[in-house]
């Protein structure tokens, strides 16, 4: 996999960072969220405050670093270079921001106006990517698990954004539509036809190459993207045409699915080579465990009557899966993407005349520990929040705010240590000892 990466086709540092500092102002205010709704927002999955601080994670914050990180890999890993790649992730990222803000505000408030401007601002930059990402993935064969995956990635993300502009106008009177329906089918298109097949194709890359285990079997790497997917438009027939037997299965499959590359994940973890795990593979694993047990709590759920009756099982489900499983892998591939694109435009700009420091140094290393032990603490507080609202919710509250402000302050700390050591580079490539040798 490893030959596959070309970085001299990286996109300019601009392109991709933007999106990777907006994404802790979102999990920033969905903490600000937290704090101001209290304890009556874990009284169900449906209130204003529940959906609110759902979209402000998915589309505020995991949007945000799936595009960005899109930005970058689709030229690094696939060769496909997006044109214009700076004006690109500007229209997007103007248009995606105020569109997760304007569709907490619809939540919040039930303003029909605030859905339809949320669904015209994410439904517009949305398919500008799409349109720039998929014009310059066409033509490039599905020789890898990793191309094949970020060209399915890219049909759940149109599948997913559709039925979220559906719902939008559902929501503020234009359309009569069964909500309750589509949300199921929005929200399985979202995490697995969107996230999990995205986070595999990448996992396929920078699990062996990062972590140094071996490479996911190859049978497994080739089947699971497309197998995914294929399940999914089989599920969503079966539950729009209300067949309620087949659509449960074909749901548990996909759990099932979902499971086994977290598990399986997992055991190449266990054979790194790495003699102590670094933060990426912390979070990893958080992650990865997170995944697994919303897998399992959702299928006991589905076979427990019991289990199902109670409200706090799908509040707990969605905790562990956007907060424990993909906030978790998102910021561990944060600490390793933004330091290697530091460092990497760093190099280009030294030309070889200058070497930029080593690229461990970007962020420091306690920061990166600190901010992660903040993160799982409030994965942890978040959980009891949901059992035990009146105790935990704003220590839960409280401690995202401050994990989530600690990782924009390490994100921006590698931006300052970029601004200053490319002034550094520049002063030095521009004495007059380096012009003459540059004009040898």
């Amino acid at each position: 996999m490893q030959a596959l990466l070309s970085f001299d086709q990286a996109p300019p540092l601009a392109a991709p960072l933007r999106f990777f500092l907006t994404a802790p102002l979102f999990a920033i205010l969905a903490a600000l969220l937290v704090l101001w709704s209290g304890p009556e927002l874990f009284a169900s999955r449906w209130t204003g405050a529940a959906l609110a601080l759902t979209h402000l994670i998915t589309v505020g914050f995991m949007l945000q670093v799936m595009l960005g990180a899109m930005v970058q890999i689709l030229p690094v890993v696939a060769g496909a270079n997006i044109s214009h790649p700076r004006l690109v992730a500007t229209l997007v990222h103007a248009a995606i921001a105020p569109g997760a803000l304007l569709l907490a505000t619809g939540f919040l408030s039930y303003q029909p106006l605030a859905f339809w401007l949320a669904a015209l601002f994410i439904g517009s930059g949305v398919a500008l990517f799409i349109a720039a990402a998929g014009h310059a993935l066409w033509g490039v064969p599905a020789t890898n698990p990793t191309i094949r995956g970020l060209k399915l990635s890219l049909l759940g993300l149109t599948v997913t954004v559709c039925l979220g502009v559906l719902l939008a106008l559902a929501l503020n009177g234009s359309l009569a539509l069964p909500v309750m329906q589509l949300t199921t089918i929005h929200l399985g298109w979202g995490l697995v036809g969107w996230s999990v097949i995205l986070l595999a194709a990448v996992a396929f890359v920078v699990v062996p190459m990062f972590q140094m285990t071996p490479g996911y079997p190859e049978w497994f790497a080739r089947r699971f993207s497309w197998s995914l997917l294929a399940l999914l438009v089989v599920w969503s027939v079966a539950d729009t045409t209300d067949r309620r037997w087949p659509s449960l299965l074909l749901a548990a499959i996909t759990v099932l699915a979902v499971a086994v590359f977290a598990a399986l994940t997992l055991h190449l973890q266990s054979r790194s080579k790495r003699a102590r795990f670094d933060a990426t593979q912390q979070y990893w694993r958080v992650a990865m465990l997170s995944t697994l047990a919303a897998c399992s709590l959702w299928l006991a759920a589905t076979s427990w009557p019991t289990l199902a009756e109670r409200p706090e099982w799908p509040l707990l489900c969605g905790v562990l899966a956007l907060f424990g499983g993909f906030m978790s892998v998102m910021i561990g591939m944060l600490y390793k993407i933004v330091p290697f694109l530091v460092w990497s435009h760093l190099q280009n700009l030294g030309r070889g005349r200058a070497i930029p420091p080593n690229m461990n140094k970007v962020i420091a290393g306690p920061q990166v520990h600190r901010q992660m032990h903040a993160h799982f603490a409030a994965l942890v507080l978040l959980l009891a929040a949901v059992l035990w609202p009146q105790w935990f919710t704003y220590p839960a509250g409280l401690t995202l705010l401050l994990a989530n402000g600690w990782l924009l302050s390490n994100l921006l700390a590698a931006v300052a240590f970029y601004r200053r050591h490319r002034l550094e580079i520049e002063a030095l490539t521009r004495t007059p000892a380096a012009v003459a040798q540059a004009q040898q």
